[in-house]
């Protein structure tokens, strides 16, 4: 992990985001913040790189760390696809009462 410090003098801990895919039939994925949901044909996540959706068949959570940021699945992977939307700050009711 890698430290920097702040604007404000403190120090922010940034985690590192990446993918590997293994013949299609395994991913492990860092920098994973939260799950959002999964089935057997999609996983949503958030990660330090956004939203992230994971498609395919019989997929299953093998690992899954959170305060690693870690997640490994397994299954027949047919796509992943970030949104296109940064992630936002704060919670639901502070961006719906600014």
């Amino acid at each position: 992990m890698n430290d920097r410090p702040s604007l404000e003098g403190s120090t922010l801990r940034l985690r590192s985001h990446s993918i590997h895919i293994e013949n299609r039939e395994l991913v492990s994925i860092t920098g994973v913040k939260d799950v959002g949901s999964f089935n057997e044909t999609e996983i949503i996540l958030m990660t330090d790189g956004g939203g992230l959706t994971v498609e395919g068949n019989d997929l299953h959570i093998t690992k899954l760390n959170l305060d690693d940021g870690q997640i490994i699945v397994e299954g027949q992977l047919i796509a992943l696809e970030y949104d296109d939307m940064p992630p936002q700050k704060g919670s639901l009711f502070s961006r719906m009462f600014r």
